[in-house]
């Protein structure tokens, strides 16, 4: 990687030992929360990270500063403040938190005392996907080494500071990614997700006012806190701002997680991971994750940050990009994530619970030859009665696929109606998921 590329994030996941606290000092670990626990104030903090532009890995997009503005100025009388740390990476071909967790978790756990101090908080979940078994021992291990260092627990570094962080695996839901499904999960219920208003800053885990993170985002703190927000603009585009990691999957020769700045187009991602497999064209990607939708080969020139991704029709997500190749059908695509989400809705709300499934029947009749007219607009119809009219965002996720489809590949739909179904090379689009 050149010069002009630089990487941050991922720049110890390659070295011997890099899960070790050992090695992470010896890379001036936790200096960084040492300098902000011991001689700034939290607000000092809120601001720099507001300045820096950070902008969430997990999905939304939302301004990482702003909402840790969000957070009381100060805790009230028996009202603690805790931070929710969301590794529950679930999204269908994303997998970059888990890189940062299992080899840098030490920069995890000090990103981790950074944002805590800034909202005051005494106490941090981090939410694990219950499949990362691995991870979640290499961060239990990582916080015990941290604790025996005065890292963690109380009097941080010697201060009056104390911050206890503790692992929790979830089950294997999906939707426990969702920040009010994880907070209920954590509290030990069933992760369904709460109405908002009242939101997580005034009424989050047992009622006491909570921010939720990702993992990713997390980890971009200690950097902003070192060298600053004017260097952290320096990368990515004026209103994304920084590195992001990649995961990108599917089609491709090398699948991997790359470090890039945000605003680095699709083409040029595809290209670093040894270009589309066995010497066949792309058809198809995915841009950040599978909620994000199916944009055509004509697009592949989009660069991927915030407002570009959103200009197209859909949004970032968590930055996983999933290629498909010109051998692949797009309706039989559209149902393997459709079935996905039909699994993992929580049944809470009907137009969720049943809509799901009534899409899953209508794609599985219309890749099996036997789709009917109308069957086209019925599936838009569903989605969109839908999207927004939920407790929770998670029609979105499942919807949004299925309009990209229909609206980039439409013509496809229509000639499995006609033609008696989806012609596709099936372990293509079984190997991409």
């Amino acid at each position: 990687m050149s010069g002009k590329r630089p990487i941050y994030l991922l720049s110890r996941v390659d070295k011997p030992d890099s899960n070790k606290i050992e090695t992470y000092l010896a890379d001036g670990g936790y200096e960084r929360a040492r300098k902000v626990i011991t001689s700034m104030e939290p607000a000092a903090v809120i601001e720099e990270v507001k300045a820096s532009g950070l902008r969430g890995r997990g999905g939304a997009g939302f301004p990482t500063g702003l909402k840790w503005s969000f957070m009381p100025k100060e805790p009230a009388p028996g009202k603690p403040h805790f931070l929710a740390v969301n590794a529950d990476e679930s999204e269908p071909g994303t997998c970059k938190d888990r890189v940062l967790m299992e080899r840098d978790p030490h920069l995890l756990l000090e990103g981790i005392l950074i944002s805590s101090f800034a909202i005051r908080a005494s106490r941090a979940f981090i939410f694990i996907r219950g499949e990362y078994t691995f991870a979640a021992r290499v961060l239990e291990e990582a916080i015990a080494e941290a604790e025996k260092k005065g890292f963690l627990g109380r009097k941080v570094f010697g201060t009056d500071y104390s911050l206890e962080v503790m692992v929790h695996r979830g089950a294997g839901a999906y939707i426990c990614g969702e920040e009010t499904g994880l907070m209920e999960s954590l509290e030990g219920k069933r992760g369904h997700p709460r109405p908002k208003p009242p939101f997580p800053a005034g009424y989050g885990l047992w009622g006491y006012p909570t921010t939720v993170n990702n993992v990713e985002t997390i980890c971009n703190v200690p950097f902003i806190m070192e060298k600053g927000s004017d260097w952290f603009r320096s990368m990515g585009t004026e209103k994304s701002p920084g590195n992001v990691l990649f995961s990108v999957s599917g089609c491709v020769e090398r699948p991997r997680v790359l470090e890039r700045p945000l605003g680095t187009r699709v083409s040029e991602l595809i290209e670093d991971c040894g270009g589309v497999w066995k010497g066949r064209k792309l058809k198809a990607f995915v841009p950040g994750g599978s909620s994000t939708g199916f944009l055509p080969a004509g697009m592949a020139d989009l660069a991927l940050d915030h407002d570009s991704v959103q200009k197209a029709g859909t949004m970032l997500g968590c930055g996983s990009l999933i290629v498909l190749d010109d051998h692949s059908s797009i309706v039989t695509a559209a149902r393997i994530l459709a079935e996905f989400y039909e699994d993992e809705s929580c049944g809470q709300c009907s137009q969720c619970r049943e809509g799901s499934g009534w899409v899953v029947k209508i794609l599985r009749r219309i890749e099996e030859g036997r789709g009917r007219t109308g069957d086209l607009e019925l599936l838009e119809s569903l989605c969109e009665g839908a999207m927004g009219k939920t407790i929770c965002p998670f029609p979105i996720a499942w919807g949004t696929p299925v309009l990209t489809a229909l609206k980039n590949f439409r013509d496809e739909f229509e000639e499995a109606i006609r033609s008696g179904g989806a012609a596709a090379e099936r372990e293509t689009l079984e190997g991409a998921r």
